[in-house]
């Protein structure tokens, strides 16, 4: 057997150089790295040695580089991902988050951090975490249940068989998700005989699991016997590339579509049979049609909380759930009936079952209604209107300086739950939402991965004041690495999603908002000087009108910041559903028991339904 003599840090990344998608393209696109000790030996040697074929870019925090390299994966629909690597210690725990958000976004992620010495000589090595009662027990360890596949690497030999499950689990629809490979520092610089057949060029298929005959039996029993199915579309579709299937499954059948966070986008905004977004952040139209449904058919959707208005939505006594997914898992919630296999796959064997059978379709005064209202919260105010700017009338000013190539992305706070209902997404990939885990300081390294992702498409990122402070530190790894986008900053002095919820439920405003949070000198932030300190163009506006102005003057180059205030309090009224958020039985204030009480309603409601 023909072997080659590499430490183990080269091993891994002479196996990442030779491991491609089926569009021939190396499925690892390249490596984020911050050198500390428990890497820059080992794994930063084996980087450089690399640097022609496999890139390394250095971001200034490992949970953001990480959000990067998810937000590439979930724009190139988990064709092609990207690595981590990080010390040991403080670098590795900081991936935790990160790792949580891929995992619960079903993304590729590949994450190598130090680890601590396997023959564990200088123990207790610089930043190692030591548990009293297991000497197995490392920092790393915290990343187990946020990672898909975990692997330490005490032995250089053990990549033999690791990489090829990591890249397995990063690449299997059902299982795909994040991996760690711990990399004990001592053994990236032990030596291996490997065999040369490790490294051999190997193409990673997607499999596209075919239905079981019974499911899919059981599967179109139901919708032939439906009066009024819906169709839920999750980010699954997107996934499998299923959008063209979805449209003329649609079509052939007349089966209105709504969407999920994940899934929106899956149809243009305007095609007739597309009632928009679903559930807690959804329209008017779509969340009356799921009133009705007696068929919820889920396509590719992990039917989460906001999805389903907590499970209050659905409200038809005889409703049945049909959820097609790859994922067993999340095929069987809530007593669905499951058919589990590929997306395209299956959408297209139903049609062929279906045999050109058509329902009659919605009223498409539903759909209309719904955007004539919409079209009035995001329309530009009359002068002097309102003191400051809603966000729907600032989502109302992107859109219309946006072309059908930008991508609008988001994470959290206030605007998700505007953008699901408003924005109208012109086709496929125009709307990147990451709300798996909904994660505060995703959406300026979103927006990197985004464009390295594609590079060719306009890329419109929407965070909030709270967000930026949390992390913006990628601001200036984007401008050093030349990669354009827009950032809209809306500045409304806190977290005013959450003020919102607080007061909802009958709190005081208490904590989220600066100014009703005691402090010895008041807040004055100024994101533009921020924003230009890190090598950004930056401008404040005052209004819809100036913002508007900003948005054209926009060169298209390099990163973009627009700052506006806006106003914390409104939301839009239309649309939205019930969730399930629970309310303290007992307190001193009268709108906590009033809170309290429509709860309970609520509840009861729920669960006579």
């Amino acid at each position: 057997m023909k072997t080659i003599r590499l430490t183990a840090a080269q091993a891994v990344v002479k196996y990442l150089e030779n491991q491609f998608n089926e569009e021939g393209e190396r499925f690892i696109a390249g490596v984020w790295a911050i050198f500390g000790h428990g890497n820059v030996a080992g794994l930063g040697e084996a980087l450089y040695a690399a640097r022609d074929s496999l890139p390394t870019w250095r971001g200034h925090n490992e949970q953001t580089m990480a959000h990067a390299a998810s937000a590439y994966a979930k724009q190139l629909r988990r064709r092609r991902a990207m690595a981590v690597t990080t010390s040991i210690g403080p670098g590795a725990t900081n991936l935790v988050t990160a790792a949580a958000l891929a995992h619960a976004n079903r993304l590729p992620l590949l994450l190598l951090p130090g680890d601590v010495f396997a023959s564990r000589g200088p123990d207790p090595v610089l930043q190692q975490i030591e548990d009293f009662s297991d000497g197995t027990v490392s920092a790393n360890d915290t990343l187990r249940p946020v990672s898909r596949y975990f692997d330490r690497i005490t032995r250089p030999e053990q990549l033999i068989t690791a990489l090829p499950r990591a890249f397995r689990t990063m690449t299997d629809p059902a299982d795909c998700g994040p991996v760690t490979l711990a990399l004990c520092q001592d053994v990236q610089a032990e030596a291996h005989d490997y065999p040369a057949a490790l490294f051999e060029p190997r193409t990673w298929h997607i499999r596209r699991p075919e239905p079981d005959a019974g499911e899919l039996a059981r599967a179109l029993a139901m919708l032939k016997a439906a009066e009024n199915p819906l169709i839920v579309a999750g980010g699954g579709v997107h996934y499998a590339r299923a959008t063209d299937t979805l449209r003329a499954f649609a079509e052939a059948h007349r089966i209105p579509v709504v969407e999920t966070q994940a899934g929106k986008s899956a149809l243009p905004w305007d095609h007739p049979l597309n009632f928009g977004a679903l559930g807690v952040t959804g329209t008017a139209a779509a969340n009356a049609l799921a009133e009705r449904a007696d068929l919820v058919f889920g396509v590719g959707t992990r039917f989460q909380d906001f999805t389903t208005g907590s499970w209050a939505l659905f409200r038809n006594p005889g409703r049945r759930i049909l959820a097609l997914n790859v994922q067993p898992y999340d095929a069987a919630k809530h007593g669905a009936d499951m058919l589990v296999c590929d997306a395209r796959i299956g959408l297209g064997a139903l049609s062929s079952g279906l045999a050109g059978k058509r329902w009659n379709g919605p009223d498409p005064a539903l759909k209309a209604d719904w955007f004539a209202a919409a079209d009035q919260v995001t329309a530009a105010p009359e002068a002097e209107a309102n003191a400051l700017p809603t966000d729907m009338q600032v989502i109302g000013a992107v859109q219309r300086a946006a072309t059908p190539d930008t991508v609008v992305l988001c994470a959290a706070g206030t605007m998700p739950g505007e953008l699901h209902k408003l924005w109208k997404a012109p086709r496929p990939g125009s709307y990147h939402m990451e709300y798996g885990y909904s994660c505060m300081g995703y959406e300026i390294p979103g927006a990197i991965g985004v464009k390295m992702a594609e590079p060719e498409r306009e890329v419109i990122c929407f965070t909030g004041d709270g967000t930026y402070m949390m992390a913006n530190s990628e601001l200036a790894t984007a401008v050093m690495m030349g990669v354009d986008f827009t950032l809209i900053v809306t500045d409304n002095r806190g977290f005013g999603c959450i003020n919102r919820l607080q007061m909802a439920t009958g709190g005081a405003e208490f904590n989220n908002l600066l100014d009703h949070t005691v402090h010895e000198v008041p807040s004055a932030i100024d994101f533009v000087k921020h924003a230009e300190a890190m090598g950004a163009r930056a401008v404040k506006v005052r209004d819809v009108a100036g913002l508007e102005a900003a948005l054209a003057a926009r060169k298209g180059r390099g990163v973009e910041v627009i700052v506006v205030e806006t106003d914390p309090y409104p939301s839009t009224e239309a649309g939205g559903a019930w969730w399930d958020v629970a309310v303290p039985e007992v307190s001193e204030r009268d709108e906590v028991r009033k809170a309290r009480a429509a709860y309970e309603a609520a509840k009861k409601e729920r669960n006579d339904a």
